[in-house]
């Protein structure tokens, strides 16, 4: 677990919903408090940031050790072009998703957000039988240059990660 200042602990995952199609087990969760003055700064400066999300299904098998199912790692990343005075998000699980906003709050959103992302097929999943799904978010860790390691060494300062969180359900 992530022993950071406290201020970096005031980062955690909200409104966490597990849902199904048809064919698929879907996750929705936000994270609530990542963006802190700092991080907003730098951002506007053009350093890019990364929140990576971490999503791991088990399988309850009783007395025995849980069965992991599926171990998701996705990222989203946001980079302000301070020519053309837009943000560039980037979301790892969904495909050619490159989403272009001069708004500061639509880029936020689409940073924090997961909706309706696909945790795994049902096929794998037996009716009635108790699953568990964990999930936590960071922001990735940023490698500058290394003359920038020396003017900005205030990185680590707006670095988060949330706790693990766990749903248990039946499917």
């Amino acid at each position: 677990m992530f022993q950071g200042t406290a201020a970096a602990q005031d980062a955690a995952l909200n409104n966490i919903i597990i849902n199904n199609t048809r064919d698929n087990l879907l996750l929705y969760l936000e994270v609530k408090g990542a963006f802190r003055e700092k991080m907003k700064k730098a951002i506007m400066n053009g350093v890019p940031a990364s929140f990576s999300f971490y999503v791991i299904l088990y399988r309850d098998r009783g007395i025995w050790m849980d069965e992991k199912i599926t171990d998701i790692q996705i990222t989203h990343t946001i980079k302000y072009d301070n020519l053309k005075k837009e943000y560039l998000v980037i979301r790892s699980w969904e495909p050619d998703s490159q989403v272009k906003t001069k708004s500061f709050k639509e880029a936020q959103k689409l940073m924090s957000e997961i909706q309706g992302m696909q945790v795994v097929s049902l096929a794998r999943l037996t009716k009635g039988i108790q699953y568990q799904i964990k999930a936590k978010a960071e922001l990735s860790k940023i490698t500058l240059p290394m003359y920038l390691h020396y003017v900005l060494f205030f990185m680590s300062l707006w670095d988060f990660e949330t706790d693990w969180y766990t749903i248990d359900f039946t499917y």
